[in-house]
């Protein structure tokens, strides 16, 4: 029930697909593309990018700047908020960072 209700509320407040006819299948491809909605799986709170960017927390291996031996693998690094679930992304930022992490000790 609480996920219909998130979904009326995010259909209401569509914004940039009033030119299309609602229920129609273009109004659905628009709305599918341009709904973020969360459902509480935070993502993009964490940015990749070189030390020198100042709002940067991670590199592009998931290192913490800053901190030795830390890094984040979780959707917090997705740079922009997804309009699907976050357990697949999950998966493959987990995988991707084990295997840097992996590659690192063989190389030592």
């Amino acid at each position: 029930m609480q996920y219909i209700i998130l979904l009326e509320t995010l259909l209401e407040d569509n914004k940039g697909c009033e030119s299309k006819e609602f229920d129609s299948d273009d109004y659905w491809e628009c709305a599918l593309r341009t709904i973020i909605g969360s459902l509480w799986h935070q993502v993009s709170t964490c940015k990749m990018g070189p030390k020198d960017d100042p709002e940067a927390v991670v590199d592009n291996t998931g290192i913490v700047h800053g901190i030795k031996r830390l890094r984040v693998a979780d959707t917090s690094i997705i740079p922009l908020p997804l309009t699907a679930h976050t357990a697949g992304p999950s998966y493959m930022i987990g995988e991707k960072i084990s295997d840097l992490i992996k590659e690192e000790w063989k190389a030592k």
